[in-house]
């Protein structure tokens, strides 16, 4: 599944050069301002090579949790560099950030402690790139600037988490009859709570409308929300269920979230992840 999705009608030289040096590209995003940078970044995706941490994802209890630690991995390294990075506002911003840092590093110990228990090697932890190949700067490394890189990092923080809670969902029938089962609802119930956290902190509602991502997200992370317009739950279209058809739709969108399959996650998280 190819996520990168290109802007129409939108030049610049610096980003479609694949000569272009990392920092000329993002002093040019800082220069076009916030909601530029935002737009362009499917172009600095354009080069990037195509990387995958694991095989197609299997059906199997390993399997799916092997795909959750390389997730949790992932969660869990992005906050622990978001925290060191000087981004972050004090206050809530980080209050909530160090919450949710110590909830992914303690999913990434039980991970680990149950396939370890269960006589499997977990998966080595990969390495990330969160500038998915020089598109983003969420720590500010290169210069684009605090406003620049705090809309990046809060960004990338609900795509991470959104793709997080559909892809416990997509891999619940994987652990059915596993040990494993309840405890991978229980993170999934967390996970979905940190999606919350983090929208409310971009100032967006707490759930999914429709396949919306949302103000301010780059068009790269559509993939996170798609297939999330479904209305058929249980073989009934549940827009017929209410009163109100205009309402009806809305609300039936957001009060049902969609699982994600293994190699759509695989796909999604391949972007940050260098080998």
């Amino acid at each position: 599944m190819n996520i990168i999705k290109f802007l129409d009608g939108f030049t610049n030289e610096s980003l479609l050069n694949k000569k272009a040096s990392r920092r000329d590209m993002f002093g040019s995003l800082g220069s076009m301002g916030k909601k530029a940078a935002l737009a362009a970044i499917p172009f600095g995706m354009a080069a990037m090579p195509k990387r995958t941490f694991a095989q197609e994802s299997g059906n199997d209890p390993v399997s799916a949790l092997q795909l959750a630690l390389t997730l949790e991995y992932l969660e869990d390294e992005f906050y622990d560099l978001a925290l060191q990075s000087g981004v972050l506002p004090s206050g809530r911003p980080e209050t909530v950030y160090m919450q949710i840092s110590k909830h992914e590093q303690a999913h990434v110990d039980f991970l680990i402690s149950g396939l370890e228990g269960a006589g499997v090697t977990p998966v080595e932890k990969p390495t990330f790139d969160f500038t998915a190949g020089g598109a983003f700067d969420p720590f500010n490394e290169y210069g684009v600037g605090q406003e620049t890189a705090y809309a990046q990092l809060l960004a990338l923080a609900q795509a991470f988490e959104d793709t997080g809670v559909r892809a416990y969902k997509g891999q619940a029938g994987n652990l059915l009859g596993s040990d494993f089962l309840t405890a991978a609802l229980q993170i999934h119930a967390v996970e979905a709570m940190h999606a919350s956290e983090v929208r409310r902190l971009r100032g967006l509602k707490g759930w999914i409308t429709n396949n919306e991502r949302g103000d301010g997200m780059p068009e790269a992370t559509q993939a996170v929300y798609n297939g999330e317009e479904n209305v058929t739950q249980g073989g009934v279209d549940v827009t017929t269920l209410g009163s109100d058809a205009a309402f009806s739709m809305e609300a039936s969108t957001e009060a049902y979230d969609e699982p994600l399959s293994g190699d759509d996650a695989v796909a999604i998280a391949s972007l940050f992840i260098v080998e």
